[in-house]
């Protein structure tokens, strides 16, 4: 099965050997985003897919993951690029398990990372994503501490970039304890606006050089 695994993965990057821009999305799935918050989300990720898709360098290679969190983590979707992408739909129900999200979106970005470098792929810094509406509930605070100090030392040797979306109620206070940058306030469920400005983001990364620094299109879909 794992030498299965491993052939397909070549095939993979050497059907297409563009560089990688990998991007996490994840994504709070708790009790409190059913109705119309998770199916504003889903109509996001639909948006997300058809924006990047029209530009063809950034279909190829943007790649995409997203994990949630609720009473559970789960990985719903493993890295792809966004041609192949298929936007799930997704569902809500329990708590908040933060801190477990945010570790298994830091191993998916390191497990990704280290079979880029057997392959001989070159990669962009990775994104992490996370929208959320409240703050972490349901586990351990040692948990979320040590995501938190994890995060925190992965940031200042640039080997991820984590932003974190604030929806409707989020505890914005809380929020900005956890990661480095300071949490962005959705204006309403204005999920679609705020895809696209990370589908454009994405793109203008995957088009700049590996390490350049890029400029990021301004936010008008939040607010610090």
């Amino acid at each position: 099965m794992s030498d299965t695994l491993r052939l397909d993965e070549v095939v993979e990057f050497a059907e297409n050997p563009e560089p990688r821009c990998p991007c996490v999305l994840l994504l709070d799935t708790s009790g409190s985003m059913q109705g119309t918050a998770i199916n504003a989300l889903n109509e996001g990720l639909q948006t997300f897919k058809e924006e990047l898709v029209k530009n063809s360098l950034a279909a190829r290679r943007v790649e995409v993951a997203i994990v949630t969190f609720d009473g559970s983590v789960n990985i719903v979707q493993d890295f792809v690029t966004a041609d192949l992408f298929s936007p799930p739909t997704l569902s809500a129900q329990g708590l908040t398990t933060m801190g477990a999200g945010i570790h298994k979106a830091l191993d998916l970005i390191t497990e990704r990372k280290n079979l880029y470098r057997a392959n001989g792929v070159a990669y962009y810094r990775p994104w992490i994503f996370m929208i959320t509406d409240g703050e972490p509930q349901g586990e351990f605070e040692d948990v979320v501490e040590q995501a938190s100090l994890r995060l925190q030392a992965d940031e200042a040797s640039k080997r991820v970039a984590f932003f974190t979306v604030g929806v409707e109620n989020a505890n914005m206070m809380r929020l900005g304890q956890i990661g480095v940058r300071s949490p962005l306030k959705l204006q309403g469920l204005n999920f679609v606006e705020m895809f696209v400005w990370l589908s454009a983001s994405m793109s203008a990364v995957s088009q700049s050089k590996v390490d350049d620094q890029v400029a990021l299109p301004p936010i008008g879909w939040g607010t610090v």
